[in-house]
């Protein structure tokens, strides 16, 4: 199957093709016909299989079929930085056709406001917008969206973990009850489902691959000490072996004390947190994408805000809590095809966190011996592993240990 069957107008199929886009993903082969039959969506896709345009390219064929040049389309994501980047991929995408957009949200000065208020006056035909700002539009009655037809909401999931729902059902009471409502999400949580049933109207379900690291992702764990953790980094790195690298730390203030230890040796780093201006954190995030910066440190925010070709490594510093972030993480490595490496420092501490992330893969990782400079690596204790984790059905989940096979390196 390529694009050229689904029939796309013209201008946006040479926008597809100005793009490199020759063969649809999965879920474009799923959505696209669903959506372009005017059905609501929930649609259950992991971050790299191309969820975004799977939504993009069938509305921006339906709003190219009867274009009204006001706000016709809404676009929630949970973070700026995801916003931006859809706005830019809509960018791409329609450059032939006379679609606009915008991208609304918080984080900057008062200047920024007035000039995304001014934007949103100016007879666009996609807005993309986090909750919060939105919000403020839609109060200060600067904003109508009584003329909207299409309503998406990505990542979902994330929208509720950061306690969004309480807006996203304020946003949709300003809405027309008449609309097309698509759904994005990497999981389906129950309380995904429940916000789908109070919102979307009969909706067609697709689910791709939940919850599945993508097939090209090498994934490798080491044992350490709290103490090798860095001097192992710091090898890792100085190895040539990868070019473009994300870390993943726990908090904001471990971000930037390794961004310090890394500067130190020499590494070519930058941190990328909340605590940063947003104008430089875009200024990062164009330096990694345009491969000027090598390595690139942040948690688990940076893991759904940053969608970047051509990463070849991906360190989990840190052990995330929640299994389904491992998968978010090393979903920014082997994307569109590509392959990648996946690498998690497993502290004594964290082996029950990586035993429920091997459950949720349902496979085992292989432990990659340390480089003997840093000395001995911890032992595991084999009980620990035989003890049932909390939510294991029958007390044990599926009852595998922690025994992946030794690798050499």
């Amino acid at each position: 199957m390529t694009f050229k069957d689904f029939n796309f107008n013209e201008q946006l199929a040479e926008g597809l093709l100005s793009m490199g886009y020759k063969t649809p993903t999965a879920i474009q082969q799923m959505a696209i016909p669903v959506v372009m039959e005017g059905n609501d969506v929930i649609a259950c896709a992991q971050t790299g299989t191309g969820k975004t345009a799977s939504y993009l390219l069938p509305v921006l064929h339906l709003i190219g079929k009867h274009p009204k040049h006001q706000i016709s389309t809404l676009i929630l994501a949970p973070t700026r930085e995801l916003a931006q980047q859809i706005d830019q991929q809509v960018e791409g995408l329609a450059y032939f056709t006379e679609i606009s957009s915008l991208a609304v949200f918080g984080g900057g000065d008062g200047m920024a406001y007035e000039q995304q208020k001014r934007g949103i006056t100016n007879k666009v035909d996609i807005l993309i917008a986090t909750p919060g700002r939105l919000i403020s539009f839609l109060t200060s009655g600067s904003l109508k969206l009584n003329q909207l037809e299409y309503l998406i909401l990505d990542e979902a999931d994330r929208m509720l973990d950061m306690g969004f729902q309480d807006d996203i059902m304020r946003i949709i009471s300003y809405l027309p009850a008449k609309r097309q409502t698509l759904l994005f999400s990497a999981t389906m949580p129950g309380r995904i489902r429940t916000l789908a049933k109070s919102i979307l109207h009969d909706p067609q379900q697709i689910n791709i691959a939940i919850s599945q690291p993508a097939a090209g992702i090498n994934q490798q764990i080491y044992q350490v000490h709290d103490e090798q953790k860095t001097k192992l980094l710091t090898i890792l790195l100085k190895s040539g072996t990868y070019n473009s690298i994300i870390i993943f730390a726990s908090t904001k203030e471990k971000v930037k004390a390794l961004y310090k230890e890394l500067k130190a040796v020499g590494i070519n780093v930058n941190a990328f947190h909340s605590d940063i201006q947003q104008n430089e954190r875009e200024e990062i995030l164009l330096q990694f994408k345009n491969k000027q910066l090598p390595v690139i440190i942040g948690t688990d925010a940076l893991s759904r805000g940053i969608d970047v070709e051509g990463i070849d490594l991906v360190v989990n510093y840190d052990v995330p809590g929640d299994p389904e972030d491992y998968i978010h993480r090393i979903g920014r490595t082997a994307r569109a095809a590509t392959t990648g490496t996946a690498i998690t420092f497993v502290n004594e501490r964290d082996q029950r966190k990586f035993k429920n992330i091997q459950q949720l893969i349902d496979r085992e990782i292989d432990i990659i011996t340390l480089p003997a400079e840093l000395g001995e690596a911890p032992k595991f204790r084999p009980e620990a592993n035989n003890r049932p984790h909390r939510g294991s059905s029958n007390g044990g989940g599926n009852k595998r240990n922690f025994r992946p096979k030794q690798t050499k390196r």
